[in-house]
């Protein structure tokens, strides 16, 4: 069984390449001020995207801030702000905030030993956590810049739910082609697989929903950097 099993199928990008094209990047939105950042998407609910293949089993048992375990990687901050599309957008405070990711070899922790992913990771818990969010809608985690995989743009899963555990949303986080071909080519230990073999706008998953799921991401390889993101919910 294929990880690409579990995403969108195809159509759906073959229906939005052609728009994508006249644009003077393929993949992403332009960058402001030496940071590359998604568009102004208003009040519009995040769209929802495939949890799997890799979700984390027990995210209540997962909470903390650092999330790097045993990993090696350039330092990656990550900072999420969960709003109320349902409250004109406003802040949602005591969210609870999941996000998980792959190290950056490609591989995730809990799972492996089969044709998915073939290192056994699953005594493993690295590159997941949990956490509330403030008054301000904010949730902070210390993690490492995720390597890649075939078929799939880099990206980190997050799912959101209430203060009462109620699921909200399971959406994905794009990252700005630049700053990953950066990372890939020129960073300890990323280097030795290259750039990502998948595009954003070939990306099964962010294909029809870039321009919403894309991150600002800051910072350069020897001081680590910055992901901000926000993610509105119907809560």
């Amino acid at each position: 069984m294929e990880r690409k099993q579990f995403l969108k199928s195809l159509g759906l990008a073959t229906l939005v390449l052609p728009l994508m094209s006249a644009c003077a990047n393929d993949d992403e939105p332009t960058a402001n001020n030496g940071a590359t950042t998604g568009g102004d998407t208003g009040c519009v609910t995040t769209p929802s995207e495939t949890e799997g293949p890799f979700p984390t089993k027990s995210p209540a048992t997962l909470q903390m801030v650092d999330i790097r375990s045993d990993r090696t990687g350039v330092p990656l901050s990550v900072r999420i702000t969960i709003t109320n599309s349902n409250s004109s957008c406003t802040a949602l405070e005591n969210a609870q905030v999941d996000i998980w990711h792959c190290d950056k070899d490609g591989n995730y922790s809990e799972y492996g030993g089969t044709g998915m992913q073939t290192s056994d990771y699953t005594t493993y818990h690295f590159l997941r956590g949990r956490q509330a969010t403030d008054s301000n809608g904010l949730a902070g985690f210390t993690s490492i810049f995720p390597g890649w995989y075939a078929s799939r743009a880099p990206h980190i899963h997050v799912h959101v739910y209430d203060g009462s555990g109620k699921s909200l949303l399971v959406t994905q986080i794009a990252f700005p082609t630049d700053v990953c071909d950066t990372v890939y080519t020129t960073a300890t230990n990323y280097y030795t697989k290259g750039k990502q073999d998948t595009s954003n706008a070939k990306d099964n998953v962010f294909a029809d929903s870039l321009n919403t799921e894309m991150a600002t991401v800051t910072g350069n390889i020897n001081d680590g950097y910055v992901l901000t993101h926000t993610i509105n919910v119907k809560a």
